[in-house]
């Protein structure tokens, strides 16, 4: 997980969008421990790293495998077509709740 480029602009844009006196999980940073590890370790390989995020259009956790050189994502679950069909039926159930 690659906490201090690209999770730190995701998690400063969750914590302003976080309610006040939010608190991140108690054995958050044992996860994020855990994962600098075994990015440390290489364990995908000396080019590809582990991260976690929040998508933001439906605040569900996504799981990448990313070239950090280059920020292609690799492998992502769940995928940017589970998570846009998602939002999209999430905006279908609003608007038909709004009826």
């Amino acid at each position: 997980m690659q906490i201090d480029s690209v999770n730190s602009v995701r998690v400063a844009a969750a914590a302003a969008a976080a309610p006040v006196g939010y608190q991140p999980p108690a054995n958050f940073k044992q996860l994020v421990t855990a994962i600098r590890a075994l990015n440390k370790s290489e364990l995908y390989g000396q080019d590809r790293q582990l991260q976690f995020a929040r998508d933001p259009g439906t605040r569900m956790m996504v799981i990448r495998v990313v070239r950090p050189n280059t920020g292609e994502v690799i492998e992502q679950i769940p995928s940017e077509q589970v998570l846009r069909a998602f939002e999209s039926l999430e905006q279908l159930d609003d608007k038909e709740s709004k009826k």
